[in-house]
């Protein structure tokens, strides 16, 4: 009984994934390129910011110890 079950709603899953596939609003291309230009830079920013600090502490943490 459960095979019969499993065959019948395999078709009904794959229609409602089609219909839900045709609801999704695809980004432009121009809005997917400027958002991820923006993370590019966040990141690099952020990273310059932590490798700073991390050579701040480091140069305390050395001044204080010798």
């Amino acid at each position: 009984m459960a095979n019969t079950e499993n065959k019948e709603s395999k078709p009904h899953f794959f229609k409602t994934v089609g219909v839900e596939f045709k609801k999704i609003i695809w980004p432009s291309r121009e809005s997917v390129l400027r958002q991820s230009v923006a993370v590019t830079a966040v990141a690099l920013v952020v990273g310059v910011m932590v490798a700073l600090f991390d050579f701040l502490i480091q140069y305390g943490v050395n001044f204080i110890t010798q």
